[in-house]
């Protein structure tokens, strides 16, 4: 045996041992200590801090806004800059506080944030472990035991219900496919879709689902999504640690400095008679402006629609995240016109959380 073996040996138990002296010297206060400087720890101590905008019909966006009494939810009109409150925040939290049996305030609802009804005349929020839905008319809450709403949101884990209610649409077979809910009658949108080129996939590398990527147009007509080709990309491989034999998992996973990433084709959808238009633009890369993935917010990320369904805004984003293309397309013939471009020395990143940009 090499005689200096047994002294690496000594000084290797000797570093170790000091170190794990070190580390046990820090107890559960001192990371609790660590901890109370976080964000989300701190952001509470700041009044007026951010604005994160929530759009809504008619280009305006509510807000919850941070201030010395707890909170408040504000309505925001762009065009006027008027600024009045979606409710009535006390009538909101007495209902409530009748119907749960817990006592809430105005200043401390217990969700931080909700969505309109199509008509305006209520709301939809999640409190007390439920899905609840409050007439802004009488201020009447009830529990809603569909736990969905209409909208560009899911029925389910993989289903994306339409504005209007009656339509529902989810992959199957690598093709998209929409359920009538009323009649559940199938209709398929696309025949073309294959294993690692199909329609609406849910794959970022690092994370994806089975659920369909995409978004409704406002008058349940159209949709917006991308037929994504990641057939020429790297395989990642991971095995479950379980008792018993692991079970080997498979995934398209591009790696830095791999030539091939994941690319999406976008394109429109009509759904009465199902047709594809193809948006005339090159595949872009599998990005958004707020992170890798298309769908960093469960849904369709840096797309909006023209109120009427005629056109299709949407951000082109580089691999590195250095470029950004605002376009436009013409939603019946899939014609781009260039908006305009942004380009950084570092990384862009839009808003915290969500998407902060909207086509008005």
């Amino acid at each position: 045996m090499n005689k200096f073996f047994p002294l690496i040996i000594g000084a290797s138990a000797i570093v170790s041992a000091t170190y794990c002296q070190q580390e046990s010297a820090l107890g559960a206060k001192d990371y609790e200590h660590a901890e109370s400087f976080m964000s989300y720890s701190t952001a509470q101590l700041i009044d007026h801090g951010s604005v994160r905008p929530n759009w809504i019909a008619g280009d305006r966006f509510w807000y919850r806004d941070l201030n010395g009494k707890g909170s408040e939810f504000i309505l925001v009109d762009p065009a006027t800059g008027k600024q009045s409150s979606p409710f009535d925040h006390q009538k909101l939290a007495s209902s409530l506080s009748a119907t749960t049996g817990k006592s809430y305030d105005g200043a401390h609802l217990p969700f931080m944030s909700f969505s309109f009804s199509g008509d305006g005349k209520s709301i939809n929020f999640q409190a007390a472990g439920k899905q609840w839905k409050c007439d802004l008319q009488n201020y009447e809450c009830t529990a809603d035991a569909s736990g969905s709403k209409a909208g560009n949101n899911k029925m389910n884990n993989t289903d994306v219900v339409s504005p209007d209610g009656k339509r529902a649409a989810f992959i199957k077979d690598y093709n998209l496919w929409v359920r009538d809910i009323a009649t559940n009658q199938l209709t398929q949108l696309t025949t073309d879709g294959i294993k690692d080129y199909g329609y609406s996939t849910d794959n970022a590398g690092w994370k994806g689902s089975d659920a369909a990527i995409l978004l409704w147009s406002p008058d349940s007509k159209k949709i917006a999504t991308f037929k994504q080709d990641q057939r020429n990309v790297s395989d990642m491989y991971l095995v479950t640690t379980n008792v018993g034999k692991p079970t080997l998992k498979s995934w398209k996973y591009p790696l830095p400095g791999d030539k091939e990433i994941i690319t999406i084709q976008r394109l429109v959808i009509n759904v009465d008679t199902p047709k594809i238009i193809l948006i005339q633009s090159a595949p872009d890369p599998h990005r958004a402006t707020l992170s890798d993935d298309i769908s960093s917010g469960g849904t369709l990320d840096d797309v909006d629609w023209k109120e009427d369904g005629s056109e299709l805004a949407f951000v082109s984003t580089s691999r590195d995240h250095k470029q950004e293309k605002i376009r436009i397309a013409d939603a019946s013939t899939g014609a781009v016109r260039e908006v305009f471009e942004e380009t950084v020395a570092t990384q862009y990143e839009s808003g915290q959380g969500s998407i902060n940009w909207r086509y008005l």
